[in-house]
C-alpha cells in the first residue's frame, strides 16, 4: 500500500472508458472523506506486463482489472487467492505493503451478494439452477454458487463444448442442457441467470419462452446496460422477482474498495443515481 496519504487506484482494461467503475469509486471517496481518485487506465494487451508493477512504482493501492486482461494478468502476479485460480480469472489486484501484487476474483461474490440483496433468504442449495451461456463470466457464477453450496446446476450455450468443459472441470454437480431446451428447462428452477451478452445495449435480445417459469423463481441477468433487460421484464411480468447486473458491479465493487482504502463502503440511493445518470 501507498505510503502518501493520497490513495490512488483505478481500471485496467482495453477498452476502457466505458465503465462505471470510476463513478462508484470517486463517489465512494468522497462520501468518506478519503483523499485519493479512481482512474480508468487504458492498457494494450501488450503493455499489461510493463503496466502492472508500474502500480508499485506509482504508489497506486490496486487496480480492477477487465477486459482482455483478466486471464493474462494472473501470472504476472506475486499470488492469486483459491476463488480467482478456480475461475481463472482476476478482477481486483491488491498492492501490498512490500510492494508484491495479489489477485482477486469478487465477481462471483458480487453476484451472489446481490441475489441476496434482493432476497435475504436466498440460498444456493435450495434447488436447481439454470446458466445460459459458459463464458468467463459463467465460470465466475459457477463457482461462487458451488462455493456457497449449489447441488445441482445445468449449463445451456450455444456452443456445447463450451459448456460440457465447465461441467468436467466442476464435477457431478454441474451439468449441461442442450441449447435447444433452454425454455423447457426453465419450469422448476429455484434460479435461472443469463450469462451471455443477449439482451445488452445494441445486441439482440436473449431467444427464450418463459411461458413454463413459476413466480417463485429468482431471475438474474449479468447485464446492467440497459438496467432490465427483455429477459428481466418478461420474467417480472410474470411475477418473479428480478436482479440485473448493477448488483454485482456494486458488490464487487465494495470488496475492491475495502481492501484498498480500509472502508467496507454502502450501496446509498445516491450512488444509484450518480450512475443511473450515466445511461
Amino acid at each position: 500500500m501507498s505510503a502518501s496519504g493520497f490513495g490512488l487506484a483505478g481500471i485496467i482494461g482495453m477498452p476502457v472508458a466505458h465503465s462505471r467503475s470510476p463513478v462508484i469509486h470517486n463517489h465512494w471517496l468522497n462520501a468518506h472523506g478519503i483523499r485519493g481518485v479512481y482512474v480508468p487506465l487504458a492498457v494494450q494487451p501488450e503493455r499489461l506486463k510493463d503496466a502492472l508493477p508500474g502500480l508499485v512504482a506509482l504508489g497506486f493501492r490496486g487496480c480492477n482489472v477487465t477486459m482482455p486482461h483478466k486471464q493474462t494478468a494472473m501470472a504476472l502476479l506475486t499470488r492469486v487467492n483459491d476463488t480467482a485460480r478456480r475461475i481463472g480469472a482476476v478482477n481486483t489486484i491488491v498492492v501490498e505493503e512490500d510492494g508484491t501484487l495479489s489477485g482477486f476474483n469478487n465477481d462471483g461474490n458480487g453476484f451472489v451478494q446481490s441475489l441476496r440483496d434482493a432476497r435475504a433468504d436466498w440460498r444456493a442449495d435450495e434447488g436447481p439452477i439454470l446458466l445460459l451461456g459458459a463464458g468467463g463470466a459463467s465460470r465466475a457464477v459457477v463457482v461462487a454458487l458451488l462455493e456457497n453450496g449449489a447441488r445441482e446446476i445445468l449449463i445451456a450455450n450455444r456452443t456445447a463444448d463450451k459448456a460440457e468443459a465447465l461441467a468436467k472441470e466442476f464435477g457431478a454437480n454441474v451439468r449441461t442442457l442442450a441449447w435447444a431446451d433452454r425454455s423447457a428447462a426453465v419450469a422448476d428452477r429455484a434460479l435461472v441467470v443469463n450469462c451471455t451478452d443477449r439482451g445488452m445495449v445494441g445486441k439482440d435480445a436473449l431467444e427464450i419462452d418463459l411461458s413454463r417459469l413459476k413466480p417463485s423463481t429468482l431471475v438474474a441477468d449479468l447485464i446492467y446496460t440497459p438496467l432490465e433487460t427483455p429477459f428481466l421484464a418478461e420474467a417480472r411480468a410474470r411475477g418473479c422477482k428480478t436482479v440485473n447486473g448493477l448488483g454485482l458491479l456494486l458488490n464487487q465493487a465494495r470488496l475492491a474498495f475495502k481492501a484498498w482504502f480500509g472502508v467496507m463502503p454502502d450501496v446509498t440511493p445516491e450512488l444509484i443515481k450518480a450512475i443511473e445518470a450515466t445511461f
